[in-house]
């Protein structure tokens, strides 16, 4: 864990030691204030409140789930506080219209009552949220999916030295269903060391990593015990992690994290912690980490490995709600925990920590794979639909890695049009929208569309696959294990990568 880890850690820890009730006892001065946040029929609804001092300083509701800057209830929160002005921000999810309000605290106790208007009802149209990395108490878990408007939440449970499963017996049944839509399991793992961040989801028993080194034993030998187990799901947390290339190298990686825990609510982690740095004159600012774990991913795309985005929070560690990053994915009929998963292996499926973007090729899902006979070309059109709070500057077509066309917002015909994009070889397309916020990056992504001419079923760019390649041999110089055995255990996996990367690049078929 970073220092910075440890630091919002703690002061999570301190900030929740101080809510001692629900509600609040009023100390000296103090005064009670009451929130009521309500739905269009007037009945309370669950949701998320961020209430600050004049100093900034988020206040909490009691014994009421609370993180960071916010606490979550049930439609109703009792505070007490003391005199000043005071700001506040309710939300549930991004299809909702967010709420801004102050007041000030005097002689008189205060009501604050507000109705949250949907924005859109994405679970109507067959969208259905989730979100990856979740480090909230499992107890908490079922008011913090309806708060959020979430429905699937892989809740961690186990990450590196901490297990309760050491000494406990594991769950009857690990999978919690809320309702017919909702659910979360608390299963859920995640080893972050030396070569980054891999999470484990829909696991029997967890894989004890608490044993291990920062260096030892390599990431992938975990990976290939937590394989083993039916339905196991892998996720790589992030793109840029230092053993990214090793991963997809041995297979792994049912999902990679574009909309990951480095964009913040209220702002950003502005560095790649220990994995690969970005050139930042070429990334520079509080949008770059993220443009630069996309343009990974895009290079993941152009190697051939089809692979879906995801999404998650680290809410828990990192000042975010939970299901601030978010993947939508698209099931016909009923939600199923099952099924969610299974379509989001097509990538059916977008993320977002902000805007809703329901794109379609020729009206075909993401994931869709559009096939041509040799020498025929592909014309298709893209559409989609967009809401959210925040304002988005432009809509771009991502065609093999390279932004082939970008609409400004305005321009978006009242039908949906985006625009159209040819193919006259094997590639892949996605569509991404961009929101006008400068202290973080907010976007939505779909995953990938695939185009498939004549024999030739992927594009291998010599250029991506180049570029993870040298990335194999730059993370093997920087593995640092004294004993010799232990040394030659791990750099086994990577001249395994190694050889992979370098027998796919004899394959390459483009530039």
């Amino acid at each position: 864990m970073t220092s910075l880890l440890r630091v919002l850690v703690a002061s999570t820890v301190l900030l929740g030691a101080a809510a001692d009730g629900a509600p609040a006892e009023a100390k000296t001065g103090q005064k009670p204030v009451a929130f009521q946040v309500v739905d269009a029929a007037g009945q309370l609804l669950p949701c998320r409140i961020h209430v600050k001092d004049s100093k900034g300083e988020p206040q909490r509701a009691g014994s009421l789930p609370s993180f960071a800057d916010h606490f979550s209830c049930e439609g109703s929160a009792a505070l007490s506080l003391g005199p000043g002005k005071y700001t506040y921000l309710i939300e549930r999810g991004p299809e909702y219209r967010r709420i801004e309000g102050s007041f000030e605290v005097g002689e008189e106790a205060l009501q604050i009552r507000e109705k949250l208007e949907r924005l859109v009802d994405l679970a109507s149209e067959g969208w259905w949220s989730g979100e990856l990395h979740v480090h909230r108490p499992p107890q908490d878990m079922p008011l913090l999916l309806r708060a959020e408007d979430l429905h699937v939440a892989p809740t961690i449970t186990w990450w590196n030295k901490t297990s309760p499963w050491k000494s406990s017996p594991l769950p009857g049944t690990a999978l919690v269903r809320l309702d017919e839509n909702r659910a979360y399991h608390v299963l859920g793992g995640e080893d972050e060391r030396q070569g980054g961040a891999f999470l484990f989801y829909n696991l029997e028993r967890p894989v004890d990593i608490t044993g291990a080194e920062q260096e030892y034993p390599c990431p992938i030998r975990f990976l290939e015990e937590a394989a083993r187990q039916k339905g196991a799901w892998i996720d790589i947390e992030k793109p840029f992690w230092w053993d990214v290339p090793v991963a997809l190298a041995h297979g792994f990686g049912q999902s990679i994290g574009i909309a990951h825990n480095h964009m913040w609510h209220g702002g950003v982690l502005d560095n790649e912690a220990w994995g690969k740095p970005r050139d930042r004159e070429v990334y520079p600012g509080p949008h770059g980490n993220a443009l630069w774990s996309q343009q990974i991913y895009y290079h993941v795309l152009q190697s051939g490995i089809r692979i879906p985005p995801s999404a998650g929070s680290a809410s828990g560690v990192l000042p975010n709600p939970v299901g601030y990053n978010r993947v939508y994915v698209h099931l016909d009929g009923p939600f199923s925990w099952e099924k969610w998963w299974a379509s989001l292996r097509e990538g059916r499926s977008f993320v977002t920590n902000g805007p809703l973007l329901r794109a379609r090729v020729d009206g075909k899902l993401p994931g869709h794979v559009f096939a041509a006979k040799e020498g025929e070309a592909l014309e298709l059109e893209v559409t989609g639909s967009l809401d959210g709070n925040d304002p988005v500057l432009f809509v771009e077509i991502i065609k093999d890695g390279v932004v082939e066309r970008t609409v400004p917002r305005e321009e978006i015909s009242k039908a949906g049009r985006i625009g159209k994009v040819r193919f006259e070889r094997s590639g892949w397309l996605l569509v991404r929208a961009v929101a006008a916020t400068k202290h973080t990056f907010r976007f939505a992504s779909t995953a990938p569309f695939w185009v498939e001419v004549g024999s030739e079923k992927r594009l291998l760019s010599r250029k991506s696959i180049q570029f993870f390649l040298d990335w194999v041999k730059e993370r093997m110089g920087r593995i640092d294990l004294k004993d010799p055995g232990k040394l030659r255990e791990v750099l086994r996996y990577h001249e395994e990568a190694k050889k992979f990367w370098e027998a796919r690049l004899e394959g390459a078929n483009a530039p």
